[in-house]
C-alpha cells in the first residue's frame, strides 16, 4: 500500500477523505458513496458546476496499491492557499454563501441536494469563491427537509447578520466554534431592529425558537411536516434574497484612505510611484512566485507584485481595507490576489479536533518573499516588539524580504508617539540594520523620495 498523509480536516466524512502523496492532493471515495457519486456524474451536475466555475474540477486517477476501501481516487485541481471563513471580509463570506445557495439550486434541478453546507467547503481561487467538497452531494428525496439548513444558517447567515448589524469582530465567533455561530447566541447578540428584516426573523429568530421547541421532541414528530420541492425552492429563494439584501456599512478608519491622504507627505503621488517602481525592481531581482503582503491596506502594492505574475496573499487586520481590496479584485477580475482579514500580531491559530482540523496561518504554505511596507514602526512601537524579535519573525517566514524602515522623524511615527513616552531608544536605522543583518544579507538599500524612509531588499543567509 502506498504511503499517504491524510488531511486532518476531512477525517469526519464517512464518504471518503483527502490525502497527500508525493506532493499531490487526492481524495478517496469510499464504496459507501458510490451511488451518490455516480448520480453526481450521470446527472450532469458535476459538469454543469465545473462549467460555471462553481465546483473544483477533478480527474479520476489510478494509484498502485491505493488505500483500503477505495471505490475511486480523484485528484482535484489544486487550491494554492487554504483560507478560512473567519479570515474573510464581509463580501467574501456573502459571496461564499450565495455560491452555496446557487449550487443547491442547481443540484435540486438535477435530482440532488447538498447534505452539508459548511462554509469550510468554499475556498477562493483566481479571485472567485469555489466549492471544493465533491462528496457533499446526495440523491434528493421528495418531502425530505434540507438537512443542511441549520448548518447554512449557522455558518453563513448568522455571521453575516452579526457582521452587518452588530460588529465585524463577531465574525471571529466561527473561529471559536467550528460548527459556526449557534442561532440562540446570534439571537442574543443581534439588535432588536434585526427582527424587522424578514429573512433574519424567519431563519434566525424563529429558527432558534423552533430548535428549542423541537429539542425535546421525538424525531417522528419533526418528520410529520411535509417539505416538498416547491417548499425547498421557496426556502432557497428566501435565503438568497435576504442575503443579497444584507449590507455592511463600511466605517471609515485611519487606514481607509491611507494612500489617498494628501496630508501624508510620505504618500504623495510622486513618492508613491517611485516606491512602486522600486518594489517591482526588487522583485525582479528575486525568484518570487508566492508573496505575502503584510499590512497590505487596500492592496496597492499587492497589485504591483501581482502585475509581475506573482501570486499574492494580501493580509491586513482592518476589515474596511480588506473589503475594499476584495471588491477591487471582483471589479477588475484579478486572479493573483487573495485578500484576507488577518492580524499578524495575533495570527490564526490551529483549531478543531486535536488542534489539527484547521491549520494555523504559519503552518500553511509559506511565501518566497514577504513585503513589509509601512509596518516596522507599528510592530516596534505600537506593539513594543524588539527589533531582534521582528527580524527573527521575518527570517522564519520567507527567503526574501522587501521591508521599509520608517524613522522617528517621519510623520507617522510622530503620530504613534504623540501620546506616550518615547522609550524606544533602540528604534533607529543602525540598530535595525544590525539586527536584521544577523539573519539576512542586505542586498539593496534605497532612500524614498520626499521622505526619510528607506526601502531594503534582504535575502536570508
Amino acid at each position: 500500500m502506498i504511503e499517504i498523509n491524510k488531511i486532518s480536516s476531512s477525517f469526519k466524512d464517512p464518504s471518503g477523505f483527502v490525502f497527500s502523496h508525493e506532493g499531490r492532493i487526492f481524495r478517496q471515495i469510499n464504496f459507501s458513496y458510490q451511488e451518490n457519486y455516480e448520480l453526481l456524474k450521470r446527472s450532469g451536475l458535476y459538469q454543469r458546476l465545473v462549467d460555471i466555475k462553481a465546483l473544483v474540477p477533478h480527474q479520476e486517477v489510478v494509484l498502485t496499491d491505493a488505500p483500503a476501501g477505495a471505490y475511486k481516487i480523484i485528484e482535484p485541481a489544486p487550491i494554492p492557499f487554504i483560507s478560512y471563513p473567519y479570515e474573510w471580509c464581509f463580501s467574501q463570506l456573502k459571496d461564499a454563501a450565495l455560491l452555496t445557495l446557487r449550487i443547491q439550486r442547481e443540484a435540486l434541478a438535477l435530482g440532488l441536494s447538498l447534505k452539508d453546507a459548511s462554509s469550510f467547503n468554499v475556498q477562493f481561487l483566481a479571485g472567485r469563491p469555489i466549492f471544493i467538497d465533491t462528496l457533499s452531494f446526495e440523491k434528493y428525496e421528495e418531502g425530505k427537509p434540507w438537512v443542511a439548513y441549520k448548518q447554512f444558517c449557522e455558518h453563513f447567515l448568522a455571521p453575516l447578520a452579526l457582521f452587518a448589524y452588530t460588529d465585524y469582530r463577531l465574525g471571529k465567533l466561527s473561529q471559536i466554534d467550528v460548527g459556526g455561530v449557534p442561532l440562540d447566541l446570534a439571537v442574543k447578540l443581534l439588535p432588536f431592529k434585526a427582527k424587522f428584516k424578514p429573512t433574519l426573523f424567519l431563519h434566525i429568530f424563529l429558527h432558534a425558537r423552533s430548535q428549542k421547541h423541537f429539542s425535546g421532541s421525538s424525531l417522528s414528530t419533526a418528520k410529520k411536516f411535509n417539505f416538498n420541492k416547491n417548499s425547498f425552492l421557496g426556502l432557497l429563494e428566501s435565503l438568497e434574497s435576504g442575503i443579497r439584501s444584507l449590507n455592511w456599512r463600511v466605517d471609515r478608519t485611519v487606514w481607509t484612505d491611507y494612500y489617498g491622504q494628501e496630508s501624508c507627505v510620505s504618500y504623495a503621488n510622486q513618492s508613491l510611484e517611485a516606491k512602486k517602481n522600486l518594489v517591482i525592481k526588487y522583485l525582479d531581482q528575486t525568484d518570487t512566485k508566492k508573496l505575502w503582503d503584510l499590512g497590505a491596506n487596500s492592496g496597492l502594492f499587492s497589485r504591483a507584485a501581482a502585475s509581475q505574475g506573482i501570486a499574492v496573499i494580501s493580509l491586513d487586520n482592518d476589515p474596511t481595507v480588506v473589503e475594499q481590496n476584495y471588491l477591487q479584485v471582483k471589479k477588475a477580475g484579478e486572479k493573483n490576489i487573495l485578500p484576507l482579514l488577518i492580524d499578524i500580531i495575533n495570527p490564526t491559530p490551529a483549531s478543531g479536533w486535536r488542534n489539527q482540523e484547521r491549520e494555523a496561518l504559519f503552518s500553511r504554505p509559506r511565501p518566497d518573499t514577504v513585503l513589509a511596507l509601512a509596518l516596522i514602526h507599528h510592530l516596534a512601537i505600537s506593539q513594543n516588539l524588539p527589533l531582534v524579535e521582528i527580524a527573527k519573525f521575518f527570517a522564519n517566514l520567507s527567503h526574501s524580504l522587501i521591508i521599509e524602515f520608517i524613522p522617528k522623524e517621519d510623520k507617522q511615527v510622530k503620530l504613534l508617539l504623540q501620546n506616550r513616552a518615547d522609550i524606544f531608544n533602540d528604534y533607529k536605522i543602525e540598530k535595525f540594520e544590525a539586527e536584521f543583518s544577523k539573519f539576512f544579507e542586505i542586498q539593496e538599500k534605497s532612500s524614498l523620495p520626499d521622505s526619510e524612509r528607506f526601502l531594503y531588499l534582504m535575502v536570508k543567509k
